[in-house]
């Protein structure tokens, strides 16, 4: 892995240099990074065991009944019953009359789900921090609550943030209505120049005010992954550009220019740092063209860069990891306490499967996710998956609905 502080020429005039940086047509080939694959793979069905932990965890009484958890079955694209059913160590079901069912948490989740609720409250003024620093990559430090909620399992933000973290805080946060706008935004109240300093620019011992320094992206690329001459080349010399920080004004920058996508991989890099898991679903993050004030098309450097971002093709969408953030092994180098707990969660929903279902999902994980067997169909032009791939047995298809033409809406 590459990091390293590049000499300087033309630092002290940074935009001089972008207006005569063509953008390279280079065409990078995807190739699957085994271990990458597992890390989004082995979240199957995490997010809605967790949004219904979540839900009932919540209620006052700690058990909610069995038909208002029903409601929610087309809201999550799946039937909610035949799903708590199938993880016993997380969900308890109770009958106190032959009519009547409540669903419960089992006492291991409830003390799993008080360490987390204690990690929150712990580690909130982080979280804060990072949802500032989010805001202002922004050219108007606001973007629309939607855009948040997409991000807030990714952000680790509680799932009642709007009520329960937001108003805590008036000196930072604001709900505001843009004239013309129905959706309500998030704006940041104040800039903090302690926070506008980039992960990259930190690593590198350069403060907020080396914006212009020709500093080079952590680089490692999947095993066997062979790299063509030309494309070496103009890797070798796009990490010479001048870097400018996700914080920085780029308004001058011509976005024609390599040195202007450099700025653009700067942002996503900023981006999935701010993230828990150093990763998020490229879906989530392809509406904040405007917000971030970005070209058309610039999802397009998830493709051109594999050595910075992986683009995974698990569970039938397509997953954005950060490859610096694993060191080319399936566990971050520095793991967030979240994703710890997370990890936990994950565990007990594995351990639910009978033995020899276990063993073989244990399998499927561990060798058949790495070793690209037929659980997904990658094509590196449109990254379709298939829906078939998407679960471990024919027996998950009974939790699961399907809509529109088979494709899963998880």
């Amino acid at each position: 892995m590459l990091m390293r502080r590049l000499p300087v020429a033309w630092w002290r005039q940074p935009f001089r240099a972008e207006q005569r940086a063509t953008l390279v047509n280079v065409r990078v080939k995807w190739v699957k990074d085994r271990a990458l694959d597992s890390v989004v793979a082995r979240e199957r069905h995490l997010r809605h065991a967790h949004h219904l932990l979540d839900l009932i965890s919540s209620d006052t009484t700690g058990r909610i009944p069995a038909c208002d958890l029903s409601h929610r079955s087309s809201k999550l694209g799946l039937d909610v019953l035949s799903f708590l059913r199938y993880f016993p160590t997380i969900f308890r079901e109770t009958r106190p009359s032959s009519s009547s069912s409540y669903f419960s948490l089992t006492d291991a989740a409830l003390r799993l789900r008080q360490l987390e609720l204690d990690l929150l409250r712990d580690t909130e003024s982080d979280l804060v921090d990072r949802l500032r620093r989010f805001l202002m990559l922004t050219l108007d430090r606001s973007v629309p609550l939607h855009t948040i909620d997409l991000l807030h399992w990714d952000l680790g933000l509680p799932r009642d943030y709007r009520l329960s973290l937001l108003p805590r805080y008036p000196q930072f946060f604001d709900l505001v209505h843009p004239p013309g706008d129905e959706r309500v935004w998030l704006r940041l109240l104040c800039w903090d120049r302690c926070l506008a300093v980039s992960e990259l620019q930190r690593s590198s011992g350069v403060d907020g005010d080396g914006d212009g320094f020709c500093l080079a992206f952590p680089v490692s690329f999947t095993r066997g992954f062979g790299i063509k001459k030309k494309c070496a080349t103009w890797l070798k010399e796009w990490q010479t550009l001048p870097y400018t920080s996700p914080y920085a004004d780029a308004s001058a920058l011509d976005p024609r220019t390599d040195v202007s996508e450099k700025r653009i991989v700067g942002v996503f890099h900023e981006l999935l740092h701010l993230t828990v898991a150093k990763k998020t679903e490229r879906r989530n993050v392809s509406n904040l063209r405007k917000p971030l004030g970005l070209p058309q098309k610039f999802t397009k450097v998830f493709e051109r860069h594999p050595g910075i971002f992986y683009l995974s093709q698990k569970l039938a969408t397509q997953t954005v990891v950060l490859r610096e953030a694993y060191g080319g092994a399936r566990e971050l180098i520095n793991k967030h306490p979240l994703v710890a707990i997370r990890e936990e969660y994950a565990a007990m929903m594995r351990a639910a499967m009978p033995a020899k279902r276990r063993g073989a999902s244990h399998h499927k994980a561990e060798a058949s996710e790495l070793e690209g067997g037929s659980s997904d169909s990658n094509t590196e032009e449109d990254g379709c998956s298939d829906v078939s791939g998407t679960f471990d047995s024919q027996a998950d298809y009974k939790i699961v609905k399907m809509s529109g033409e088979g494709k899963m809406r998880e």
